[in-house]
């Protein structure tokens, strides 16, 4: 990420890592969900681009969720948009197991899971131009100052997210670390393919319902920040490039 990458020994850039591998418990029904459905859904990672298309067994919009949780947030909105394919990518194996639980019990046959790091499975098995949507809900705010370099939105992963996304595609972010929003809007603000749907924050879509972690978040007094931007048409890029030209 911006400022913050060096060289592997095979000459690749390294990124600095937004989250720490905290195994946490694992119950037991998440551990034979993911056993039993990782092998049905999971996509293993591979320093290679995959194919959409053919993972999915059809041609659909698609949107990227990087960083599900526990995956209530992401089987609700695959439930209620069966005509969309979703990707979801996560480290964190109760996570994963418990989305592959919901998977299983909802019926769901449109959300594929890589467990394995964001940054590279954008970086080396995404397609540009792949994507129709990313949506990236309360990613880890690393609060304290000397960990802000470790925090997902950056400017070198927002490029890298953008390249990915075909025109007029959306990314929706939500925090509820009023900090961390401010970084995200100047980040995404000064992307220069992206453009804000709104005057700053965005209200909450309709397909982000609340989770229970956030209503109750909500009662206490605490806020949460949507973020909704869309890459810029092709003819704006145009426009734009030609009035930096002229000024």
């Amino acid at each position: 990420m911006a400022g913050g990458e060096t060289v592997g020994r095979a000459g690749r850039a390294a990124h600095i890592r937004s989250f720490v591998r905290r195994q946490g418990r694992l119950s037991n029904a998440q551990q034979r969900y993911h056993e039993q459905m990782m092998t049905r859904i999971g996509v293993p990672y591979r320093a290679t681009a995959v194919d959409l298309d053919l993972l999915f067994g059809r041609q659909a919009a698609r949107i990227l969720e990087i960083g599900f949780g526990m995956g209530e947030t992401s089987a609700a909105i695959a439930a209620a948009h069966p005509q969309t394919d979703y990707l979801g990518v996560e480290v964190h194996t109760p996570g994963v197991g418990s989305l592959c639980k919901l998977v299983a019990e909802m019926g769901l046959t449109n959300l594929r899971i890589v467990q394995h790091d964001a940054v590279e499975v954008l970086r080396d098995m995404l397609l540009p131009a792949s994507l129709d949507g990313a949506h990236i809900f309360f990613p880890d705010p690393w609060p304290k100052t000397r960990h802000h370099k470790r925090r997902l939105l950056q400017p070198a992963f927002v490029a890298l997210l953008v390249s990915r996304l075909r025109p007029g595609a959306y990314i929706h972010c939500a925090t509820d670390w009023e900090e961390y929003a401010q970084q995200m809007l100047a980040v995404l603000s000064a992307e220069s393919l992206l453009e804000n749907t709104a005057a700053g924050f965005a209200p909450r879509p309709a397909y982000r319902q609340p989770t229970r972690f956030e209503e109750r978040g909500r009662r206490l007094g605490h806020g949460v920040w949507d973020l909704l931007f869309r890459r810029r048409p092709p003819s704006l890029q145009a426009e734009d490039h030609r009035q930096d030209q002229l000024a």
